[in-house]
């Protein structure tokens, strides 16, 4: 929105903005904010920063906590949720050092930034470009509770087929099990909600390809998004979030990115379409290479494919993520490629054909991730690959252009699957972490306190009965 700060600052006095706020992403992919009065809004903000507590953010250690934040003005937009008017832009996080003061490396988006100038140092193309499916649930009421004496959840949607018998006030029009996708109104009660939610989007340069109901038939819903450069697209899926959330709020419904909030219907994931360019070529394409791909873009995958179960500590990062993860929802179980497969976790699209759309997704992240980590990590991965030239076919992860799902049990036992709980995933991450250092992109210090902090969620799920222990055991 601006390019200078006398730009904002003059555009506060003509708007009547009375506030401005500032967005910081915390450790495991949160926004945080602190709000100022305009007049405080000063240069000396943009060379000294504002301090605050990063041990409270999830980063450093107490003893080493104080740290800064500086915003960056490019990201300014009015916050439409907000009764004051409220310029708001995202901020990134400085250490305090004896002479100057430095970008914090556990940074989420200093790692992002420190991850796309590697890729220019490596030559091998100067931009990534991503693209990323937002997949989410929105639910008309939620509920939930974790005690010493007792635990429930609870979820409802108005469209949900289990509401079919409610006889207090039905209009019959309800969405099947698993029967949700592209389906119209009158029992797509959710289209509204997601075209204002574009509009917000779009009003803020995240341009929207298209929404639709998904296959989750209570109120599972997408909204794809054109692509762009990597630390863009991790500000714009914060950003998307962000919007989703309060839109749904305003409106008295709940939105909730959590992969399967729901057992027996469709997790929610987030697809991650990706392309390298060079000097504005695209490195990816071959017409004669399989499905229209380049032998980079071929070794990209096999270091995708190679470091996936490592990956997944960053982009699958809770542990309902795993729930997902499972055989029979369009999700991927298997490590290995294809086009037009979504059983696989590299999916090629069969309908990108020019060189400039010729790409692959990643299948398996979710909506539980820093996107700045996960971005990051999936870029590095990628690197490795066409650095080692790990070639992908060789490596025996395909291509699989058949369902996975249907295999043979004996077929099955030959593909390396990827991992069924989070522990696995940084078990993974433990033991394969070098591709994440190169460059000084990720720190041991970051992994160390990512792991750290992942294995105490575990610990805290595993140590509570569940409630169909109840049902399975109480009686024993």
């Amino acid at each position: 929105m601006f390019k200078e700060l006398s730009e904002a600052i003059a555009f506060c006095k003509e708007n009547e903005v009375k506030m401005v706020d500032f967005k910081m992403i915390d450790l495991h992919g949160r926004w945080r904010h602190l709000t100022i009065p305009t007049e405080r809004f000063t240069e000396e903000i943009f060379t000294s920063g504002i301090g605050f507590d990063g041990s409270n953010y999830g980063f450093a250690p107490v003893e080493k906590s104080d740290m800064i934040f500086i915003p960056d003005i490019t990201t300014a937009n009015i916050d439409p949720f907000m009764n004051i008017k409220t310029l708001s832009m995202i901020g990134d996080v400085y250490s305090i050092g004896a002479k100057e003061n430095k970008r914090f490396e556990q940074d989420p988006r200093n790692v992002a930034k420190h991850a796309e100038e590697y890729l220019i140092k490596t030559g091998v193309a100067d931009k990534m470009i991503i693209g990323p499916e937002f997949e989410f649930y929105v639910f008309d009421h939620v509920s939930y509770s974790v005690g010493p004496q007792g635990s429930h959840y609870k979820i409802d949607a108005e469209q949900a087929e289990w509401n079919t018998g409610d006889d207090t006030y039905n209009l019959g029009y309800k969405i099947p099990h698993k029967g949700g996708y592209h389906m119209t109104a009158p029992m797509d009660v959710l289209c509204d909600l997601r075209s204002r939610i574009s509009l917000l989007m779009e009003e803020r340069g995240i341009q929207v390809k298209y929404h639709h109901h998904e296959v989750g038939g209570p109120g599972q819903v997408e909204i794809e998004v054109e692509r762009g450069s990597l630390c863009e697209m991790a500000d714009k899926t914060m950003m998307t979030k962000y919007l989703i959330k309060n839109c749904a709020v305003e409106e008295g419904k709940t939105a909730t990115f959590l992969p399967k909030p729901i057992y027996g219907e469709a997790g929610s994931g987030l697809h991650v379409h990706m392309h390298l360019f060079k000097e504005g070529k695209p490195v990816f394409y071959d017409e004669n290479g399989y499905s229209g791909l380049s032998q980079e873009a071929h070794y990209f995958m096999g270091g995708l494919l190679r470091h996936v179960a490592s990956l997944c500590a960053f982009t699958n990062p809770s542990t309902n993520s795993y729930r997902r993860l499972i055989p029979g929802y369009e999700a991927p179980v298997t490590i290995g490629y294809a086009t037009s497969n979504r059983s696989a976790v590299i999916r090629i699209p069969a309908y990108a054909k020019t060189p400039d759309e010729k790409r692959f997704e990643l299948r398996s992240p979710d909506g539980t991730c820093n996107p700045y980590y996960a971005y990051a990590a999936i870029l590095m991965a990628g690197l490795d690959g066409i650095k080692n030239k790990i070639d992908p076919h060789k490596e025996g992860y395909g291509p699989y252009d058949m369902n996975l799902y249907d295999l043979p049990a004996e077929e099955k036992a030959k593909i390396k699957m990827l991992p069924k709980k989070l522990g696995e995933a940084l078990d993974a991450l433990e033991r394969d972490h070098q591709y994440l250092l190169e460059g000084g992109v990720f720190s041991e210090k970051l992994i160390q306190i990512w792991i750290e902090h992942k294995r105490k969620e575990i610990e805290a799920y595993n140590l509570r009965p569940h409630p169909l222990e109840f049902a399975m055991y109480y009686d024993l």
